[in-house]
């Protein structure tokens, strides 16, 4: 078979509709962001308030952005979420779970059920119910992207979180299973995991000097990502250029995980 590499072109993804669970700030905003530059239409679902960064972002692209607040935790609210994407564009081509927490950093001692069960929901059975809902009209479209946001937890210990370090494995796996059964229907689901990156909420870590020289001195880059740093690997795995890509978990992480 004769494959004509020269000829082939990158295809984006202009006035496809996307669906990104918690990105209306931290790297969800550079999640959204990225695939709204690439010609996206993009919905976010969140209970963070939309103070309107995002959507000034998003329509500086010259494509349509809609907020809805949502708890994904909620009884019936991912096929809510999902059905409104649909009813306002008519599909949903890509769904990127963001939304996530990392709450109590404590040893595991004093670590409750009830953090634990938090977590679990935001984290990982939303997660999921999110892809359960938006795999049935992918695969009536024999085509949809899944992007599941992981950590570099999901390969290392998780020291004082066993919750987050549990739900971000879980991620790796789900990834791995939904792969494994939707890529019959052209859908391809993969992950993005980020390392340590600059953002409001790793501003107390980064003024700590020790603890932020213990980090710089694990990244070979020499330094925290920017928000920016996720966008070519987000526009990658959602757009056709990826089609070939499943079941994978790409690392963006300066090569933490490298030392």
């Amino acid at each position: 078979m004769k494959v004509l590499y020269y000829n082939y072109k990158i295809p984006y993804f202009k006035n496809r509709d996307i669906l990104v669970t918690g990105g209306n700030g931290g790297l969800g905003q550079a999640f959204t962001t990225a695939l709204a530059k690439a010609g996206a239409n993009v919905l976010v679902p969140s209970l963070a308030d939309d103070d309107g960064t995002t959507k000034a972002l998003v329509e500086a692209c010259g494509v349509e952005y809609k907020f809805m607040v949502a708890d994904i935790t909620g009884d019936g609210e991912c096929k809510r979420i999902v059905e409104e994407c649909v009813n306002t564009w008519g599909s949903i081509d890509v769904l990127v779970n963001c939304a996530g927490i990392s709450i109590n950093v404590q040893d595991v001692t004093q670590y409750t059920r009830k953090e634990w069960d938090k977590m679990i929901a935001i984290n990982l059975t939303a997660a999921f119910e999110m892809i359960h809902e938006s795999c049935k009209f992918m695969i009536k479209q024999e085509s949809g992207k899944v992007i599941n946001i992981a950590s570099l937890y999901a390969f290392l210990g998780g020291q004082w979180s066993p919750a987050y370090a549990a739900t971000k494995h879980g991620i790796v796996g789900l990834t791995k299973s939904m792969c494994d059964e939707l890529a019959q229907w052209n859908i391809q689901v993969n992950a993005i995991a980020p390392g340590y990156y600059a953002t409001p909420l790793t501003e107390m870590t980064r003024k700590d000097e020790k603890r932020n020289a213990e980090i710089l001195a694990h990244i070979p880059a020499n330094r925290w990502g920017y928000t920016a740093d996720l966008m070519g690997a987000t526009v990658f795995l959602a757009s056709a250029a990826s089609n070939y890509v499943n079941g994978a978990t790409l690392t963006v992480d300066g090569g933490y995980l490298m030392r």
